[in-house]
């Protein structure tokens, strides 16, 4: 919440008040036919002929720009953290898993942790150690539980993400919804949650973190804009009074989509007084978020606290890049690309700092995410079992065939550095697998 201005006194500021004539102005102007008509407006995008933007170079300009690229690659500086591991350090490695957002899309994240199994190379499988940390934001949250559990758990995951449908989740209401706080009634999720996270689940959730492990799930808290870090093995190792609510709340308000769903309200105490929190979506202040293992106060007294040698994984409910597509002349729909747009490069520009804490403290760094070729996913805020299912299975047979991880952060790989032209005269040259949706 903004707080007002005590010189306007809640009204609109001056600057701005000023300003309603001029816009008042172009209105009239532009609806009586007499504004700037752009003579390029009805010449077609590249994009509305089935180019993809990422294909169409200012050759000369691209090559010099990637070359000045290839003489800065970051991939270089991180080969020493590539070794592979001897059979004894992998007994011993420690891991860490951070799972983003992405609603739906989460079937990808699923079907790479049960096709993970398949490959026999998951922490937790043949001898190797679960993993030291499990983060999650959005549906990565409701994944999170079962993934910090083990392999037993892929069923259910597997359950969870190939055959609910858009009534096991929410129930819309457009028009009471424009005069509330959501345009969603999220019951389903939470009556599922409810059932899905039963009291054995959180009694061994509680006994994995008495034995040094983390569960961490992230929500934003809406009106400080801040990013929250939940230590769930905590609260449920506390196991008091109201603690199995607290984390059905934490889980609620993470996979609470902006808009659609409503905020978690989480009740807290300040100085002896208690007041009423709202948590949403942890993916609108944080794509992915990391936690290093857990090491006690003496053993970090030791020097134990180095983190060379863990190994990251990071699992992308998304695409690292969007898809080419045409787009309306509709002042809403171009702000709901441009907010789209950003939300990819947030996730990117995270990926690539987590990639430079890897170089920089010698951890192994794995990105999965779902591949650009493919033409199943959405928006996210689809639930439909057939389309989850497919995607479930993508991220299932990249993961059971070992193809599922890079080891490179976004804009690392072909096809993936910046476009950069000195003139409009372009050729079309794919440059990786990028797609123009239909």
């Amino acid at each position: 919440m903004v707080p007002r201005n005590p010189i306007t006194r809640g009204r609109m500021p001056i600057s701005v008040r000023a300003l309603l004539p001029v816009l008042a102005l172009v209105v009239f102007v532009g609806c009586r036919g007499g504004g700037f008509r752009d003579p390029l407006r009805r010449v077609p995008a590249p994009v509305d002929a089935g180019y993809h933007t990422n294909n169409l170079l200012d050759l000369p300009t691209q090559a010099d720009a990637d070359a000045l690229g290839n003489a800065i690659d970051l991939s270089r500086a991180a080969e020493r953290v590539r070794r592979k591991p001897t059979p004894e350090q992998l007994a011993q490695r420690r891991s860490v898993l951070c799972l983003s957002g992405g609603g739906s899309n989460g079937a990808f994240s699923a079907g790479v942790l049960c096709g993970w199994t398949v490959s026999g190379d998951r922490p937790g499988v043949n001898g190797r150690p679960n993993f030291s940390v499990v983060t999650g934001i959005s549906t990565g949250a409701l994944i999170a539980p079962y993934a910090f559990l083990g392999p037993r758990y892929d069923e259910p995951l597997r359950k969870f993400y190939t055959t609910v449908e858009e009534r096991d989740i929410y129930r819309l209401r457009p028009v009471r919804g424009l005069f509330s706080n959501a345009l969603a009634d999220n019951t389903p999720l939470a009556n599922l949650i409810d059932r899905t996270l039963t009291p054995e689940i959180i009694a061994e959730v509680a006994a994995e973190h008495r034995k040094g492990r983390r569960l961490y799930i992230g929500t934003t808290e809406l009106e400080g804009g801040r990013f929250v870090s939940w230590d769930l093995g905590e609260i449920a190792a506390r196991n008091g009074p109201g603690d199995r609510d607290l984390i059905k709340r934490i889980l609620l308000g993470s996979a609470a989509i902006p808009a659609l769903f409503p905020p978690s309200r989480i009740p807290v105490t300040v100085d002896g007084r208690t007041f009423v929190e709202q948590h949403g979506d942890g993916g609108a202040s944080m794509p992915v978020f990391f936690r290093p293992p857990y090491v006690s106060p003496e053993a970090r007294g030791a020097g134990q606290g180095d983190l060379a040698g863990v190994d990251l994984y990071l699992i992308i409910a998304g695409k690292l890049y969007a898809d080419a597509a045409p787009i309306r002349e509709q002042s809403v729909r171009i702000g709901a690309k441009s907010v789209s747009t950003m939300l990819y490069a947030q996730t990117r520009a995270e990926l690539h700092r987590l990639y430079l804490q890897s170089v920089i403290h010698g951890m192994n760094y794995y990105v999965a995410a779902i591949p650009p070729g493919y033409a199943g996913a959405n928006a996210g805020n689809e639930f439909n079992s057939a389309d989850m299912t497919a995607l479930f299975n993508e991220g299932y047979g990249l993961a059971a065939f070992g193809a599922a991880w890079r080891r490179d952060p976004p804009g690392a790989e072909p096809g993936e550095s910046m476009l950069q032209r000195s003139g409009t005269n372009l050729n079309q040259i794919p440059r990786g697998p990028a797609r123009v949706a239909p």
